[in-house]
C-alpha cells in the first residue's frame, strides 16, 4: 500500500521556524472547505456554528482517509492534514480582538487522488449516519492557490498574534512587498489540550509588490 506524508513533502510550508519570517511560493492544493460567520457577541471558541463547521470538516477528512486506505484498487494511506482558517470581514478592517464580525473559510488539504466522486461518496456515508451534521451540506472540494506569500510560526495565544503579524508586515516591506488577501492561520496545536503560551499557529499572508 502506498503511503503519503504530505507534512514531510511540504515541510517548508507546514513546519516553519518561529525565529524568522520567510517568503514562500504556495502552489495550488486541493482542500475540503466550509464557509461561515462568527455569531454576534461570540468568538471562535464559543461559536456553535464554528464548532459545527470544524466537526464536519474533520469528519469528512477522516472518512476520505479511510475510504482511500480501504479501496480495492490502488489503496493509499496518508495522514490527515492540519486545520486551516482564512479570516476576513466584509466591511471594515480585520481586528483579532473583535471577533464578532468575522467571516471564515475553514479548510483541510487533501491528496491529489481525492476527487469529486470520492468526496460525494464520503458525504453520503456521513449523511446516512444518525443525526448527521447540518454543516455537511456546506462542505465543498476545491482547489486553492495562494501563491507568493510570507509566513512564520506564531508560538503563544491567539491574542498575541498582532505582534507577529507586525513582524510579517515589516519583513514584507523590506523585501518590496505588502501583505494582501486574507489572514491565514494553520493550527498545529489543540487549544483544548495545549497551554495558551505553547500553542503553535502558522501565520501566512499572500503578498504583492508594494
Amino acid at each position: 500500500m502506498e503511503k503519503l506524508d504530505l507534512r514531510k513533502q511540504y515541510k517548508h510550508l507546514y513546519a516553519p521556524s518561529p525565529k524568522k519570517v520567510e517568503v514562500v511560493d504556495v502552489p495550488a492544493f486541493k482542500f475540503v472547505m466550509i464557509d461561515g460567520q462568527i455569531e454576534e457577541g461570540r468568538g471562535p471558541g464559543t461559536s456553535p456554528g464554528f464548532q459545527e463547521a470544524v466537526q464536519a470538516l474533520y469528519s469528512a477528512s477522516y472518512t476520505l482517509k479511510f475510504m482511500s486506505k480501504q479501496r480495492e484498487v490502488d489503496p493509499i494511506d496518508y495522514g490527515v492534514m492540519a486545520l486551516e482558517g482564512l479570516w476576513f470581514v466584509e466591511d471594515g478592517v480585520f481586528v483579532i480582538t473583535k471577533p464578532d464580525n468575522w467571516h471564515y473559510t475553514l479548510l483541510m488539504m487533501q491528496p491529489d487522488h481525492i476527487d469529486e466522486a470520492l468526496f460525494r461518496e464520503a458525504l453520503a456515508q456521513l449523511e446516512g449516519k444518525k443525526q448527521p451534521s447540518p454543516a455537511l451540506s456546506r462542505l465543498r472540494l476545491t482547489s486553492f492557490h495562494e501563491g507568493l506569500s510570507v509566513q512564520t510560526l506564531h508560538v503563544g495565544p491567539y491574542a498575541t498574534e498582532p505582534k507577529t503579524v507586525a513582524r510579517m508586515h515589516a519583513f514584507a516591506a523590506e523585501q518590496g512587498y505588502r501583505l494582501a488577501g486574507t489572514h491565514h492561520e494553520i493550527y498545529l496545536g489543540d487549544p483544548l489540550r495545549s497551554a495558551p503560551d505553547k500553542l503553535k499557529t502558522i501565520l501566512r499572508h499572500a503578498i504583492v509588490p508594494a
